[in-house]
């Protein structure tokens, strides 16, 4: 890993998936912006930022006589380890945590080599809630991360909306 660069520091929140070109609507299915990561793989890599290559699409881990699947797989190269990705149309729930904490957990016991760093998981998904995130994970979590994506760049008024919010947040939490 370089110097000073951690995991917190690559994962974004919010990716813009506008390149992708889908509608937000009740039709719209994971396996529909696994697609379009896919035939988009290059500008994908790009919204991820530095360092991320490919490794796999629905990967398919087994134990227990059960399959699980993990929508994309990827490799960074600076951080030098796994970064697992599962996609929600929907709003994040602390099972979907839950089942990315067993992926991450299945990749450092069975996929890890020696010089890699642990692996760490990014859910993607439409909506989430800070708080279902901060009690679901434990809170010296490093290796799972949530961040919501956009299928377009927000207007003028809905970013300064979010602006707004989020300065009403850090101010709560500056009181608290």
């Amino acid at each position: 890993m370089e110097k000073g660069v951690e995991a917190k520091d690559i994962i974004r929140d919010p990716y813009v998936l506008e390149f992708l070109g889908l509608q937000q609507t009740s039709n719209l299915y994971e396996k529909d912006i696994e697609q379009g990561l896919i035939d988009h793989l290059q500008k994908f890599l790009l919204e991820l930022g530095r360092g991320f290559s490919f490794v796999a699409r629905q990967k398919r881990i087994t134990f227990d006589g059960e399959h699980y699947f993990i929508d994309l797989v990827f490799y960074n190269y600076i951080l030098k380890c796994f970064v697992i990705i599962d996609l929600k149309v929907g709003k994040l729930t602390h099972q979907d945590i839950g089942q990315m904490q067993m992926y991450v957990n299945y990749y450092t016991r069975e996929m890890m080599n020696e010089g890699d760093s642990h692996p760490i998981g990014i859910i993607l998904c439409a909506d989430k809630s800070d708080s279902v995130v901060k009690y679901t994970l434990p809170e010296d979590n490093n290796q799972i991360f949530a961040s919501k994506y956009k299928l377009y760049m927000p207007t003028e008024e809905e970013l300064k909306r979010e602006l707004e919010k989020e300065q009403e947040l850090l101010e709560i939490e500056q009181k608290l």
